[in-house]
């Protein structure tokens, strides 16, 4: 088969190049996950909203094989996650990256989540507006989605400042422990 449009990036865009760490003004740094994190992972997914929202609670042990995989996801090319932690401290407080990525499509969807005590000053906004804009303009993708349940109007505001319009809503598309969930869809174009 002749694929008769050019990929958008070409296979190894990802893995031929070091994931990055970028600065979120003074505040934030993102970075990869290391083990040093484990333990501010495993008590950010003790919170109820964040179990919530994600569908998963774990304890230090499945935290620590969830790194492995999230900076494993950079290298296959299937996703990436960085950790949002202080610059002052290097303190993991949250984390934003991509659930998928299909390179020679030019795009990705983006989730985040930040830790009870980090939220409310604007860190999941600022931390996804950094990376969206490297990976449109930096890394070159052409196009990022993001989708949250209706029921959660703080991931709404979060796509919002973050440059995500809305797009529509699909009905009944995601399974959470009280039922099924409409999702609000959004997305950031280059």
């Amino acid at each position: 088969m002749t694929r008769l449009v050019a990929p958008v990036l070409p296979p190894g865009s990802l893995k031929s190049r070091s994931q990055p760490v970028l600065r979120v003004g003074n505040q934030y740094v993102l970075r990869p996950w290391t083990q040093s994190d484990v333990s501010a992972l495993a008590a950010a997914y003790a919170d109820p909203d964040i179990q919530r929202w994600n569908l998963n609670s774990f304890d230090e042990f499945e935290a620590e094989q969830l790194i492995v995989k999230w900076n494993d996801s950079w290298r296959n090319e299937t996703g990436a996650s960085w950790a949002i932690a202080n610059a002052a401290d290097n303190y993991a407080v949250g984390q934003v990256g991509l659930r998928s990525v299909d390179l020679v499509g030019g795009e990705a969807e983006v989730w985040y989540w930040v830790a009870p005590q980090s939220r409310g000053v604007g860190a999941a906004s600022l931390a996804t507006d950094t990376l969206s804009e490297w990976l449109l303009e930096d890394l070159g993708l052409h196009r990022l989605e993001l989708g949250h349940s209706v029921a959660n109007p703080a991931s709404c505001r979060v796509a919002s400042r973050s440059g995500f319009a809305p797009e529509g809503t699909m009905r009944s598309a995601l399974l959470h422990a009280d039922g099924w969930h409409d999702m609000h869809w959004h997305a950031r174009i280059k």
